[in-house]
């Protein structure tokens, strides 16, 4: 018999294992986990930690990091592991405005709101009788342990860990909840939005049908499912790719309600659009993957203290600002586009994307590498092309749309002008553009209040119309085109 000792948060925590194991399985099955936004391929460097002890050679890319990837290295005997404290939370967006509306609640005294990201999770939980919101938490979803998109936890899932995301996901709500309120106000009945795949996973669905062509969901929910002993109603979802998160963003946005030409942009992980055209919603997905959200970025991390998250020119030189105006740690997605654009002003990052030196630096030991921009790069170009896409499906221009919404823990934190700069936006919208905040929660949280909303959703999901950009000409075109930093749509 071996032991690890856990260094975590001031603490040893001693974890006795039998035989030679990976780092991360020891870890894991003993309650703790580290983001793998690579999927633990190695590649990404993101649960480097410091061992020693009984320990396999490094590889390179450990060798690299300086630290051991917990992903990769192997504990042979006793060994010692030093994990990072949980320091300051998360800033994930809960905002969701007032909730104006007339009550008629889900049965019982008190329900919760929750919104499943594939980044995060948030919940707020509600006097049912007064609508009034009596307590609020998010974190960082835990499947990011095992892979930062949704393709990666689909083929986690289809790996055999279905019952460990799953569990992950449950456990992860029932800890927000005893934070927001006490135990004598927990929540009787639940609302859960998410994308398609993380409500698959919360309810244990096998997600097969998800992971390949033609990508047709086996359910779209819209149905009422038992969450620890309690109801839950999860809404319905326009598609395979485009979830229940979205339908509930558009519910919040009330562009459907409206006679003009509306867009709404959820830009994350996953980049969902809708556009409202006569009586049609146009909808799509694209895959951005996790560079907005710090993911996969040499620097990258989440909304946590420290991390830059404005990045502006000032008499030719970059100025930062960290979040809490802690000392640098990382750079999150606002920062990064940020960045980007003004990288783009000082000519230090031309229009290719090309780096003018080989990093980019922003702090001590904060910066941005080439490979960085090119995520930037890929993203951008996924969003901006669903986006013209969609307006030449529908027949519409920029110059049409009355309202563009953005929404989603990243969009709220985004710098509408260096979007409009590095050409993630088109330009001459700025003045017709509205940050919703957490819309797919805020929609979630109407449910919860009024179930006549049910009947909205369900409307919504019937007027959408899914446009598929796999294999598609025009978005294949307009991908290749909106590489080029800068704007020109």
């Amino acid at each position: 018999m071996f032991e690890l000792t856990v260094w975590k948060n001031g603490s040893a925590h001693k974890i006795a294992f039998e035989k030679e194991s990976l780092l991360d399985t020891i870890l894991l099955q003993a309650g703790f986990s580290l983001p793998h936004p690579c999927g633990g391929h190695g590649n990404c460097g993101k649960c480097a930690v410091e061992l020693s002890g009984a320990v396999s050679e490094p590889n390179e890319q450990e060798k690299k990091v300086g630290k051991r990837l917990s992903c990769q290295a192997v504990i042979l005997g006793d060994a010692s592991v030093f994990l990072p404290d949980d320091g300051q939370a998360m800033d994930i967006e809960t905002e969701t405005g007032a909730q104006s509306i007339s009550l008629q609640p889900m049965q019982g005294s008190y329900g919760a709101a929750v919104d499943i990201g594939t980044t995060t999770i948030a919940v707020k939980v509600f006097d049912l009788k007064t609508g009034e919101c009596i307590g609020t938490a998010a974190s960082l979803n835990p499947q990011t342990s095992e892979a930062a998109d949704v393709m990666g936890r689909i083929e986690a899932a289809m790996g055999g860990k279905l019952s460990q995301l799953q569990a992950q996901v449950t456990e992860c709500i029932e800890a927000l909840l005893r934070k927001a309120v006490s135990e004598e106000k927990q929540p009787d009945v639940l609302a859960i939005t998410g994308n398609t795949t993380m409500l698959y996973l919360l309810c244990g669905i096998d997600p097969e049908s998800l992971s390949h062509a033609p990508f047709l969901a086996e359910t779209l929910f819209d149905t009422e499912v038992d969450f620890s002993g309690r109801t839950a109603y999860l809404p319905p979802c326009m598609n395979a790719f485009v979830g229940a998160d979205i339908t509930c963003a558009v519910l919040a946005s009330g562009m459907c309600r409206k006679g003009e030409t509306a867009l709404l942009c959820d830009i994350g992980t996953n980049g969902e659009i809708a556009l409202w055209k006569d009586g049609v919603l146009y909808v799509t997905s694209t895959a951005a993957g996790p560079a907005f959200e710090g993911a996969g970025i040499s620097c990258g991390c989440g909304s946590v203290s420290g991390a830059i998250d404005r990045v502006w020119l000032e008499d030719g030189k970059l100025c930062i600002h960290t979040i809490h105006e802690a000392k640098p740690v990382g750079i999150c997605g606002s920062g990064l586009i940020d960045v980007i654009a003004a990288g783009l002003k000082s000519e230090e990052i031309d229009e290719t994307g090309a780096l003018e030196d080989d990093t980019l630096p922003l702090a001590e030991g904060v910066f941005l590498e080439q490979k960085d921009i090119r995520s930037v790069q890929l993203a951008k170009a996924a969003i901006a092309a669903g986006i013209e896409t969609l307006l030449e499906t529908a027949g519409t221009t920029v110059e049409e749309i009355k309202t563009l919404y953005i929404t989603g823990g990243f969009g709220s934190h985004l710098n509408v002008e260096s979007a409009l700069e590095i050409g993630l936006l088109p330009r001459g919208i700025e003045d017709r553009t509205v940050v919703l905040g957490n819309a797919a929660l805020a929609g979630t949280a109407r449910v919860l209040l009024d179930q006549r909303e049910k009947q909205e959703l369900s409307r919504i999901a019937g007027l959408s119309t899914h446009v598929n950009l796999g294999g598609n000409a025009v978005f294949n075109e307009k991908y290749v085109n909106n590489m080029l930093l800068g704007n020109d749509f």
